[in-house]
């Protein structure tokens, strides 16, 4: 397999490099500053024509193939920038089952950045398990009513509008009873909860209350009882690496450990280079399927448990390479133990490999 960029792709390349050389150092690339000023870094990208290059032109993407992606993720990681902002997995799911009347209404404005969203799934009560939710809606007239609890909610302190997941019918099977509705969070019956996490960071996450917040009708998305197939839709491609630039800023840090051990190199950065590599060329061959039309299903799974091991295995590098006494290093190490949970606990990825994949259990 050829990973070299043609003409089109090291052109684009070269500019964006020079782009960043630009603006080093302009924003900051990780805490709560970072979070509190991820807004104007996603409307600065978009402006270049550095966002949304792979999403439709009718809703303000460029429709380059998903290779654009991975070389803006690899810039990012190399120049010290922060990531770009993970919003793929909501446009995929508003995407592929919203109307088209939504879709005009809500996709530019998620695109360009200058409307902010979160998404409303977790709870305290139903995190990988996420068909026991208890978030629930109710018709009344033109609207339905919300009522219920989130958790783990990113952007919710800055966020405009929620894609939500609430129980419509709580006397149907429990993943039949689902419906996705796009709510504002700019109204009455909302209280957003900052989450502190174990690396300091406070501005990532919240949990979000629900008592008595509206939504229009017309902000269903599909029919009522289809939400759960807007969830696996959602986290889908959630879960893939090769749209979330991980791997990139694995293999970035496993470089700048490399430089800082010297010759005494510890046999946690060893394996950690090792599976930093597995997971560069893992991402490629999914980007190579991609090109060649692919569509993934449960296979998300097999890359989310290959992400988290990686995170992990890069995360112990960098406290045998630092210790407690570097800042930056300690966070790196403290925040990949959460990997193992966000996004589906990697036993829920097991058992959808085994279920799914293998057919073990039919």
């Amino acid at each position: 397999m050829d990973f070299r960029d043609s003409p089109e792709e090291a052109a684009f390349r070269a500019r964006l490099r020079s782009w960043l050389a630009e603006r080093a150092g302009t924003f900051p690339a990780a805490g709560d500053e970072y979070w509190a000023r991820q807004g104007e870094w996603h409307q600065a990208l978009y402006s270049a024509g550095f966002f949304g290059l792979s999403w439709p032109k009718e809703y303000g993407g460029h429709e380059l193939p998903p290779v654009y992606d991975v070389i803006l993720d690899e810039e990012l990681a190399l120049a010290g920038a922060p990531a770009r902002p993970s919003l793929g997995y909501l446009v995929q799911g508003l995407g592929r089952h919203g109307s088209e009347e939504l879709r005009r209404r809500f996709l530019p404005g998620m695109i360009d950045g200058t409307q902010r969203w979160c998404q409303g799934f977790s709870e305290p009560g139903a995190g990988s398990d996420l068909a026991s939710l208890t978030t629930r809606a109710t018709r009344e007239g033109d609207q339905w009513v919300i009522h219920g609890h989130k958790i783990w909610t990113s952007y919710s302190d800055v966020a405009d509008w929620c894609l939500l997941l609430a129980r419509t019918d709580p006397d149907a099977p429990r993943h039949r009873g689902i419906s996705a509705f796009i709510v504002s969070m700019h109204q009455p019956g909302i209280e957003q909860r900052p989450l502190r996490m174990i690396n300091g960071v406070t501005r990532e996450f919240g949990q979000v209350l629900f008592d008595g917040a509206t939504v229009p009708a017309d902000q269903l998305v599909g029919q009522p009882g289809e939400g759960w197939a807007l969830a696996m839709t959602v986290v889908g491609h959630e879960r893939e690496p090769s749209t979330l630039g991980f791997s990139a800023r694995y293999g970035k840090l496993v470089r700048e450990l490399t430089a800082r051990a010297g010759e005494r190199v510890p046999e946690e950065l060893a394996w950690a280079e090792v599976q930093a590599e597995m997971l560069r060329l893992h991402v490629r061959r999914r980007l190579s399927e991609q090109l060649d039309g692919v569509v993934h299903g449960p296979d998300g799974s097999l890359d989310k448990l290959l992400m988290t091991w990686v995170e992990q295995s890069v995360g112990h590098a960098a406290l045998a390479v630092g210790g407690t006494d570097d800042p930056e290093l300690l966070g790196a190490y403290l925040y990949s133990r959460a990997q193992s949970v966000m996004g589906g606990t990697s036993q829920i990825q097991k058992n959808i490999i085994a279920s799914r994949i293998l057919g073990l259990g039919a």
